[in-house]
């Protein structure tokens, strides 16, 4: 495959490890949340719409997100027609979680509807190692494997230098809350990102799902610092919630870190989220954290 095939991306972190490849220009459509780059959303062709939650409470998402699913309702919608008029020749999507985007199975049963026959690749990673892997995985289907070696390799000397600057310093309890109403703790990749910046981390389990919890949990489970990072919000939105959680869990450090940007996407930018945690855990001892990415709310 060349560098001249046509891309749809179904979810923001493909989206986002297309433009680091430097494929932006062979990008064709994206979803509504596709925001990073700001372009991305605003030059390409929208095929995936769903409901603007931004201005819903944290407990009305959850209720609203429990009842389509009972109701055996997607989250998303896929334009298909649309898609079709693309001509892609490869659609990046996910199975991973029913909550974060159209899954890729669904896809394929439209494509098939319609007579495409574009490849669907599925990009579900589950550990921060996987994440990297999803990077070298769209390269190879794109026609870019040495840019994404090249990234990969980066990447990972990032990573290097991080656990270089905070070897030795001890590794602080850390739990990672994903949602808060009710309160999830985050799974996945999000363990490997603490335990990469220095951290030990509780209440939850590497490489597994998000896990509702309660409070009391929590506590139990003695964490020396708390980071909230709502799935779908930036740093403002994440610290009036750390607030919330502050008032609950009252004496413990509290962070809120920009999530979308630097947590839940399982993209590049998650080495940026490693740096970010390792400031909060290693202060001194990291890498300087650029403005707007993490706040200290308790």
């Amino acid at each position: 495959m060349c560098n001249s095939v046509r891309i749809v991306s179904l979810l923001p972190s493909a989206t986002e490890i297309v433009y680091a490849l430097g494929l932006g220009d062979n990008l064709v459509g994206v979803t509504f949340e596709c925001d990073e780059p700001a372009s991305a959303r605003r030059d390409k062709t929208v095929v995936v719409g769903g409901r603007d939650t931004s201005t819903m409470r944290p407990a009305e998402i959850d209720a609203y997100v429990r009842a389509q699913l009972a109701a055996g309702k997607d989250l998303y919608t896929l334009h298909a027609g649309a898609l079709a008029a693309l001509s892609p020749e490869l659609i990046l999507a996910q199975d991973l979680c029913r909550v974060c985007a159209l899954p890729a199975g669904h896809v394929a049963e439209a494509l098939d509807h319609l007579g495409c026959t574009a490849e669907v690749v599925a990009l579900d990673p589950h550990t921060l190692n996987d994440v990297l892997e999803t990077i070298v995985i769209v390269g190879r289907h794109a026609g870019a494997e040495q840019q994404a070696g090249l990234l990969v390799a980066s990447l990972r000397q990032r990573l290097a230098n991080i656990a270089d600057r905070v070897a030795g310093c001890g590794r602080p309890a850390v739990a990672v809350v994903e949602w808060i109403e009710p309160p999830f703790t985050a799974g996945h990749w999000v363990p490997d990102l603490v335990t990469a910046a220095g951290g030990q981390p509780v209440a939850a389990e590497a490489g597994g799902r998000s896990v509702q919890t309660s409070w009391a949990q929590i506590a139990a489970a003695t964490p020396d610092v708390i980071v909230v990072a709502p799935c779908g919000f930036g740093l403002d939105e994440a610290a009036r919630q750390a607030e919330q959680v502050a008032a609950r869990l009252p004496g413990m450090p509290v962070w809120a870190i920009d999530a979308n940007g630097l947590v839940v996407r399982p993209g590049p930018r998650l080495v940026d989220g490693v740096e970010a945690l390792a400031a909060i855990l290693h202060p001194g001892q990291a890498a300087a954290t650029p403005a707007g990415r993490i706040r200290r709310v308790a």
